[in-house]
């Protein structure tokens, strides 16, 4: 094989993962290819949804809008707490946000469901379903007089006239109680029943009147306050607004627009009885609060005056200054004399080193005191003019003496004037430094002195404003309680329309037609998806193994499973002359591409058939394709190579002598261990005859060689049945005799990730002129994308040899 052959075929196989996406276009064709099951799947479906539909009650919604009075900060002006509004401590209703909060409140709700007595639900028999009784359709109210709230009970009352009624069907806690026959509960005589005392009044409704049964049924209160706040819904009308909007589901509407008017009652009566609260505590707190002030404040001015009387702070900000500057004077004094210290103390210290005899000293260093700077310009002058002396003589000049002299004795001056500078400069630093701390003590006393002044002038100003602001809200609060208003106002009284909102029956419909659409073709995506083996001849188009043609599925033949067991082959041939089935059609086109492939090859007539697994129709497709090429009019010769399983043997019976017996060293010829093929002239096959326990043995012979030339030098072809590849070193040995290889692959059966492996096969050289059978395709639409190509039956039907 050439490099570019190689190349190509390691292309394929890293491109052919890509080919495992369904696209949309394949996924419509297997859907409408499996449309019986979507016109199932959607008759399902839609009488689902048309069952529900009928068997569910509606639910009607009616919405009511309330106005809260509140100022453009969100707080209630109408509200009793406004009286100490200033105060944020003191606010009790803030904002809109907390009144729809209070609405939502579970004590709200509870209030409603004791009030209409929410607790009992009243029914009777419908079309398709319970019918709920309230209001002008309910005959009676049913009290359950010894049932706690957190009990249950339901009975069944049948009407008898005459204001009686014969009680039945009891129930308590969820269990069924037995109860007397006969029992009858009189209207407003309490009666004892297996739930406990019930009491029967009229309600003035006309549903006795047609003697239909009322199916009555107490839940505990908690879960009937739970249940209906939980079909209430209250949200702002806008984030501009306070009109706050409340809805409420329900499947009878008067009792949906009874229990949002007494919600807003409950939530008004509880607001005023909120606000009548604050206002009597809110009384008693700014009187005790006067009180307390009254007295606090007569001792704030006293204190004032004995504090700074005590610490002699006519003016505590002026003492603050005069401290400040002070020790900003003295800090700036004591700087200046550590910097002439410093001077002096490197002046000495340059002066006494013994490298610096004879040189210059420092000038102009702004050393104050004791003469210094005079000194060191005398003897900088002089030692100018002993070193010009010295640069016009000698050192023995006597004149250079004598100057040496006094140098040195200017030298010694200026040493004891720096020492004496140094101790008065140490002296004026401590002094300096001492008096700071003086200072330094002073201006860290004077915050915490100006502190306790600030803070009780501090107190004295806020128990000022405090007396007064409380003699003020003392009489506004004696004002609210003069009168009692809302703070809401109802805009749109419940109401809703007539038709109700749940179940929507379009809506349910649609869903019901996309579920019976979805569901089907998600089964049909997951199972396409999930199925990891060869499908059918567009997953192996991108293989570089020459494609020889595909083989139909034959009818009655069951694709091969890996847990299933090895099936026998067929009793016979599938190719007849003059065929006419899509089968037949598919072996003459895999001749046809076989001899095209086989043209010029050394040894040409010679083919081997080899798969990668078990069962793949190797030896179906060896049989047949001889078979095809017999009725052309050729000599051909099957050869049973499969030691092992002898299943090409069959197709004439397994007879006792054969090819096995012939390796083996028997006394026997070509001719003995031939068999014609029955109804098919022209084909003779060479069966295995007894199964050798050395079949890789038998094969290394030299009688094989002889055999097989023996038979292309009598036939025109000589098809060999190989064992599969991999599993025993048959199929290598035989390679070796085969001009030709017909790989079979079947589908269904060998997974996709396999494929490069045949590649390798293929890449490597190891079969002669090898070519690729695909066996077992589908003839039907039903596998997306794989729609096997010889569907056209009057083509077929005049199609000859």
């Amino acid at each position: 094989m050439t490099p570019s052959t190689k190349n190509n075929a390691n292309t394929a196989s890293k491109a052919r993962p890509a080919d495992d996406f369904m696209s949309l276009q394949e996924l419509l064709r297997l859907c409408l290819a499996n449309w019986k099951w979507f016109a199932l799947s959607l008759a399902a479906c839609l009488c689902a949804a048309a069952a529900y539909l009928l068997t569910t009650p509606p639910v009607y919604t009616r919405s009511a809008s309330i106005l809260v009075k509140a100022d453009s900060k969100g707080q209630s002006v109408t509200d009793a707490a406004g009286v100490l509004g200033n105060i944020d401590i003191f606010q009790t209703n803030t904002n809109v946000n907390n009144e729809l909060i209070s609405m939502q409140s579970p004590a709200v709700m509870l209030d409603v469901v004791k009030r209409l007595d929410l607790d009992v639900d009243y029914a009777t028999e419908g079309n398709f379903y319970r019918r709920v009784l309230y209001g002008r359709e309910l005959p009676v109210k049913v009290a359950f007089l010894d049932l706690q709230d957190n009990e249950t009970a339901s009975m069944v009352m049948h009407p008898e006239g005459g204001g009686k009624w014969r009680l039945s069907g009891f129930t308590r806690n969820g269990k069924e109680e037995d109860a007397p026959e006969g029992l009858t509960a009189t209207a407003g005589v309490p009666v004892a029943t297996p739930a406990g005392r019930v009491l029967v009044e009229p309600a003035g409704g006309h549903r006795a009147a047609t003697g239909l049964p009322v199916y009555v049924s107490r839940s505990t209160i908690p879960g009937a306050t739970a249940s209906y706040a939980s079909r209430l819904t209250a949200a702002l009308n806008s984030e501009d607004a306070t009109v706050i909007d409340l809805s409420f589901q329900d499947v009878n509407t008067q009792r949906a627009e009874d229990v949002l008017n007494t919600l807003i009652a409950v939530y008004n009566e509880n607001w005023v009885k909120d606000k009548n609260q604050i206002a009597v505590g809110t009384s008693m707190f700014i009187n005790e609060r006067l009180g307390v002030i009254e007295q606090e404040l007569g001792h704030v001015d006293e204190n004032i005056s004995s504090y700074k009387s005590a610490n002699l702070l006519p003016d505590v900000q002026a003492a603050s200054s005069l401290y400040m500057s002070q020790s900003s004077e003295t800090s700036s004094k004591i700087l200046d004399l550590n910097t002439q210290l410093s001077m002096a103390r490197y002046i000495r210290n340059y002066m006494t080193a013994s490298g610096n005899r004879g040189q210059l000293l420092p000038a102009n260093t702004g050393l104050q005191g004791g003469n210094v700077e005079q000194q060191i310009g005398e003897y900088n002058a002089m030692q100018l003019q002993r070193n010009n002396l010295v640069a016009n003589s000698s050192e023995k000049n006597p004149l250079v003496t004598d100057m040496d002299q006094s140098l040195s004795a200017l030298h010694e001056a200026i040493i004891s004037s720096i020492d004496n500078l140094i101790v008065s400069l140490n002296t004026q630093i401590a002094s300096l430094e001492r008096s700071e701390q003086q200072t330094t003590a002073r201006i860290a006393a004077n915050p915490s002195q100006a502190k306790h002044l600030l803070s009780v002038e501090r107190q004295q100003k806020v128990k000022e404003q405090l007396y007064l602001f409380l003699l003020q809200k003392r009489e506004e609060n004696e004002l609210s309680q003069a009168f009692t208003a809302y703070n809401t106002r109802v805009i749109t009284p419940p109401c809703g329309p007539d038709a109700p909102t749940a179940p929507n029956g379009r809506n349910v419909l649609l869903a019901a037609f996309a579920l019976g659409l979805i569901l089907p073709a998600s089964v049909l995506f997951v199972r396409e998806s999930s199925n990891t083996r060869v499908r059918g001849k567009k997953d192996v188009e991108a293989m570089a193994v020459p494609f020889a043609g595909e083989i139909p599925l034959v009818g009655g033949r069951r694709r091969r499973l890996p847990w299933r067991k090895e099936e026998a082959a067929p009793g016979g041939l599938v190719v007849r002359k003059g065929g006419r089935d899509a089968v037949n059609e598919a072996f003459r086109v895999l001749r046809t591409n076989f001899e095209f492939m086989a043209q010029g090859a050394a040894a040409g007539n010679t083919v081997m058939v080899t798969s990668m697994n078990p069962g793949s129709g190797k030896t179906f497709v060896t049989a047949n394709l001889a078979a095809s090429l017999a009725v052309k009019g050729e000599r051909v010769v099957a050869v049973d190579l499969d030691l092992r399983r002898a299943s090409l043997s069959r197709y004439v019976g397994s007879p006792g002598t054969g090819l096995s017996g012939y390796l083996a060293g028997q006394e026997l010829t070509a001719g003995d261990i031939t068999v014609g093929a029955a109804g098919c002239p022209g084909l003779d096959v060479i069966p295995v005859g007894a199964i050798p326990p050395n079949p890789s043995e038998l094969l290394l012979s030299g009688r094989l060689e002889r055999l097989l030339g023996e038979l292309r030098g009598r036939y025109d072809r000589v098809l060999l049945d190989c064992p599969p590849d991999g599993i025993v070193a048959d199929a290598a040995i035989i390679a070796r005799q085969a001009a030709s290889t017909l790989f079979v692959v079947r589908a269904g059966l060998m997974e996709r990730n396999m494929l490069p492996e045949v590649d390798g096969l293929y890449a490597a050289g190891k079969y002669n002129g090898m070519a690729l059978v695909l066996n077992a395709t589908e003839n039907t639409p039903k596998k997306y994308g794989y729609r096997y190509g010889y569907g056209d039956k009057s083509y077929y039907g005049s199609a000859k040899e």
